[in-house]
């Protein structure tokens, strides 16, 4: 009986969530190789994604790990808007993740107020591969418009929320905490290792909550378990 009401619930949800607005959700199958599983299954286009942050180490982490993410899922040569009020992103430190700062028009504004309608137009423009807000503060109604336009105009949109007055529910299809960890060198040599992150799911529409550690290293995400490495399957396939 309990199997049999779970069941209706989930068709219940399932068709909800086009009467709310929701379209089905994108995957783009060309990154399948290119990044873990989790974040394959987790990371849809056209569509918003949350990512939270709650201290200046953690917004760090969370500009290295977004902008890794772009270089692995979107093309080469992609155009990408970042519109803030106090810009945390350092734009030559791109290029470790194989981006170029020219790739972004970098929206300076003077007021967090003036992002959310500079946010919505750019997620209406079809140029943009992606469009990145940093936000404090944000209203379902207004995350609702942005996930609407990101269905229209397939461009995808990242809310970078750094410190958040309140944690209330947005119409993303995904929340992330992304916390910094200590890098590691090969046989214990003094000096600084690859960026390694520490990665939490904490909503995902449809999916299952999660968390895991990464680091960015040749250029490609590796996932840590149990400090062993596993590599993308296309390094799999070159080493193995």
């Amino acid at each position: 009986m309990g199997g049999c009401t779970n069941d209706i619930i989930k068709q219940l949800q399932k068709a909800i969530l086009p009467w709310q607005g929701f379209k089905s959700l994108s995957i783009n199958t060309n990154t399948s190789s290119r990044l873990p599983s989790f974040l394959h299954q987790a990371l849809a286009t056209s569509c918003m994604h949350e990512i939270l942050s709650a201290s200046p180490e953690d917004i760090a982490a969370t500009n290295g790990f977004v902008t890794a993410l772009l270089s692995r899922i979107m093309p080469p040569g992609a155009v990408y808007a970042w519109i803030s009020s106090s810009r945390t992103l350092f734009p030559p430190a791109l290029k470790m993740f194989q981006l170029e700062p020219d790739q972004f028009i970098f929206i300076d504004l003077k007021h967090e107020k003036d992002v959310l309608p500079a946010m919505e137009d750019a997620l209406k423009c079809e140029r943009f591969a992606t469009v990145l807000g940093e936000l404090r503060d944000i209203s379902f109604s207004q995350s609702r418009r942005f996930q609407l336009a990101t269905e229209q105009s397939k461009v995808t949109g990242f809310i970078l929320r750094h410190q958040p007055r309140l944690l209330n529910t947005l119409a993303c299809v995904s929340r992330w905490r992304i916390t910094s960890l200590p890098s590691s060198t090969d046989h214990e040599i003094p000096g600084v290792g690859f960026p390694r992150w520490n990665i939490e799911l904490l909503k995902l529409r449809n999916g299952k909550p999660g968390a895991w550690k990464l680091e960015w290293s040749a250029n490609h995400f590796k996932e840590i378990r149990e400090n062993v490495f596993l590599l993308p399957e296309e390094q799999r396939r070159k080493t193995g």
